[in-house]
């Protein structure tokens, strides 16, 4: 077991992915550094836990390899990456619709449907757009005019039905938002990520980048431990106080107001993965479902994948993993959730036994506009720092960008 030192040059509150970024550039920059978590492992919201055989990510989580900051701090190679197909199966009034990301492979794909469905002039301009923003550098994209993401669609000239049948499904599941209500740049960032990178998993769940993320990160990092206090100087702890040049705040958002209560709290949208397994089959679709029907139920679930299709080890040999996830703070109940699931994949739920339920109050922070260039500040005063994707974009790009820049804000001070 790691023990607490009594003094060091800089105390990271917070063993998450933006905390463990900055204690890896302090470290590198010579400092001595502590992380302290309160949690028995490392990764705050990116996490994973065993349960029977059955690797359960905290909530549908996905490693896109095309943002910037993961392919600079990670060695993806030594993760055994496995890739998601590009695409998204949609189940829509007339059935199910397989999306394709070139032009030609949508297009065949909707014609299997009546016209009246989407407007073709629709999906085309849906392509053109995610194809515009994977071009446009990134920089361009934020100083775009910003509105919320919902009239910026409209602007574009997609229609109601496009955006209530394919656009809202996908996205409220990506931002946790079913409103359309986040920043107009963050939506147009997330675009050109997907259609430049991959969507993956590691094959021994999402905690295999926390895990590296902290080997990588050379510091002291002290696990089970709550913080009670971090000011300029000091971080007390339930075992006992650090004395340090600087501290860096890295909890999840949720827990900021309790540390830094002069900081506004960060608005949360929250979700609820449910995990099923059932008898494993060649037939299982990898493709990730989304609910694009216009009577939907009680139960609205954002997303539908069966993991396993995807990454054969996150289930024991012989059998399927399912992760299905509905937005908000009021769950619905697990047997809704199975039938409901079952529906959108066109299949029966006979069979499917439920694994877990996984809540998270504050999954990620909301990004309603006006968001500028996306960047909240992380330098509190002299001594006193805060890192986190409430800071920056709700992602990890975010979470490792923001603490990237408390440690370059620490560092200026101190030099």
């Amino acid at each position: 077991m790691v023990e607490l030192p009594k003094h060091c040059d800089a105390v990271v509150v917070g063993a998450g992915a933006a905390g463990l970024a900055a204690a890896a550039d302090l470290t590198a920059a010579g400092l001595d550094v502590t992380v302290v978590e309160a949690q028995e492992d490392v990764g705050g919201r990116v996490r994973s836990t065993t349960v029977d055989g059955y690797v359960l990510d905290r909530g549908f989580q996905v490693l896109n390899t095309a943002y910037p900051a993961v392919r600079r701090r990670l060695d993806l190679d030594a993760l055994r990456l496995r890739a998601f197909p590009k695409g998204l199966a949609v189940r829509t009034d007339r059935g199910l619709l397989r999306l394709h990301p070139s032009p030609s492979g949508a297009l065949s794909s909707l014609s299997l449907l009546s016209g009246s469905l989407v407007r073709p002039s629709d999906l085309v301009r849906l392509l053109a757009t995610a194809a515009a923003d994977a071009l446009e550098p990134a920089d361009r994209i934020k100083a775009r005019p910003e509105t919320d993401t919902l009239t910026a669609l409209r602007r574009r000239g997609l229609g109601k039905r496009a955006v209530n049948t394919l656009v809202r499904p996908f996205l409220s599941g990506v931002f946790l938002d079913e409103s359309l209500s986040t920043s107009s740049r963050v939506n147009d960032l997330v675009w050109r990520s997907f259609v430049r990178g991959s969507l993956t998993v590691p094959e021994t769940g999402i905690q295999a980048v926390s895990d590296q993320l902290a080997r990588r990160s050379g510091a002291r990092i002290v696990l089970g431990t709550a913080v009670h206090e971090a000011a300029p100087g000091l971080v007390r702890t339930e075992t006992g106080t650090v004395r340090a040049r600087a501290v860096v705040v890295a909890v999840g958002p949720d827990a900021v107001p309790r540390l830094l209560p002069s900081l506004p709290a960060p608005a949360l949208n929250s979700s609820t993965t449910y995990f099923h397994s059932r008898p494993a089959s060649p037939d299982d679709d990898p493709l990730l479902h989304v609910d694009g029907r216009s009577r939907r139920g009680r139960c609205r679930l954002s997303s539908v994948v069966v993991m396993t299709a995807t990454a054969p080890s996150y289930a024991p040999a012989g059998r399927a993993l399912i992760a299905s996830s509905a937005v908000g703070t009021r769950p619905p109940s697990e047997p809704e959730v199975r039938a409901e699931a079952a529906r959108i994949l066109g299949t029966g739920a006979g069979d499917w036994e439920h694994v877990d339920t996984v809540h998270i109050p504050g999954a990620l922070p909301a990004a309603p506009p006006p968001l500028g260039d996306l960047r909240r500040p992380v330098r509190l005063e002299k001594g006193l720092y805060v890192a986190g994707d409430h800071r920056d974009t709700p992602s990890l790009q975010g979470a490792l960008v923001s603490g990237g820049r408390a440690a370059a804000a620490v560092l200026a001070d101190l030099a």
